[in-house]
């Protein structure tokens, strides 16, 4: 009967399920309502100049940036699903999660990509007052520290993946 409890209880994972489903609901429609503000700014304030057409890619990566953390909070609210509540979820290839460590890697592996555009659009931006020194040192560490992370967990990923099939004997 405590199997059954404890068992039970894994649908408490429904909550950061929902969640994540409602942030990347609300993050996808934030950047089209962005992506469309910004289209119609551009549209009736033409700059057709170096400075302009800076901005112009500056804006484009952030509102990339808005689609691609909206898609990992979907992912992450689809790995949480697949891996605690229904393992046979029909799932593309590429999203078929493993373990919690899967799960892992592709949510630092956003992250990596969110710190380097936000580095990014302060380069861009920059003024020339402002020490862009030490923003470029604090990022590149996060970054440095993130992809550690993320090949280490890739790499025990892989041996365990290599220690569980059969051996090849050559015949």
């Amino acid at each position: 009967m405590f199997t059954r409890i404890v068992l039970g209880t894994r649908y408490i994972i429904l909550l950061p399920v929902i969640g994540s489903l409602i942030l990347s609901i609300i993050t996808l429609i934030y950047g089209v309502l962005a992506g469309v503000v910004f289209a119609l700014h551009e549209f009736t304030h033409v700059d057709l100049t170096a400075s302009g057409s800076k901005f112009l890619a500056v804006e484009d990566i952030q509102l990339i940036d808005i689609f691609l953390l909206g898609t990992v909070l979907y992912i992450i609210a689809l790995g949480l699903y697949d891996l605690f509540i229904d393992a046979h979820l029909a799932l593309p290839s590429w999203l078929v999660l493993r373990s919690f460590e899967d799960l892992k890697s592709k949510l630092i592996g956003i992250i990596i990509v969110l710190l380097a555009v936000t580095f990014l659009a302060a380069v861009v931006n920059w003024n020339g007052k402002t020490d862009i020194f030490s923003l470029g040192i604090g990022t590149s560490l996060a970054l440095l520290a993130l992809s550690v992370v993320n090949w280490q967990t890739r790499k025990r990923q892989n041996s365990t993946d290599d220690s569980s099939k059969p051996e090849d004997n050559g015949a």
